[in-house]
């Protein structure tokens, strides 16, 4: 009988308390608009430097004006032995997201 009494006494006692099961709560968030012109920016710093490996990315944020908008990334590449930054800017018309222009500029820092 006290077995009975000690079984019942646990299993109330592990019902009672909840349990907390994260979700995953990334599957309900829209993925940022950066991330469009990040791939873009990535696609044109391979094309300008096809040797180098790309080993870090860097979104410096948006700037808006009137019509156009411009993302700006920073890119840092390996390629052989020399390592440097690149300044990635690509200005579009913010209704249409028209690119009107990618800017790319190097770095050591």
């Amino acid at each position: 009988m006290r077995k009975t009494f000690i079984a019942l006494g646990i299993f109330i006692i592990a019902n009672s308390t909840s349990l907390h099961i994260p979700t995953n709560a990334y599957s309900h968030q829209e993925i940022p608009a950066h991330v469009k012109w990040g791939k873009l920016a990535l696609i044109e710093a391979n094309s300008k430097y096809p040797n180098a490996k790309i080993i870090d990315y860097l979104h410096q944020g948006r700037e808006t004006k009137k019509d156009t908008t411009t993302e700006k990334f920073k890119l840092w590449l390996k390629e052989g032995n020399r390592e440097f930054g690149v300044f990635v800017r690509i200005e579009f018309t913010t209704d249409s997201e028209k690119v009107l222009k990618i800017e790319l500029q190097e770095t050591s820092k």
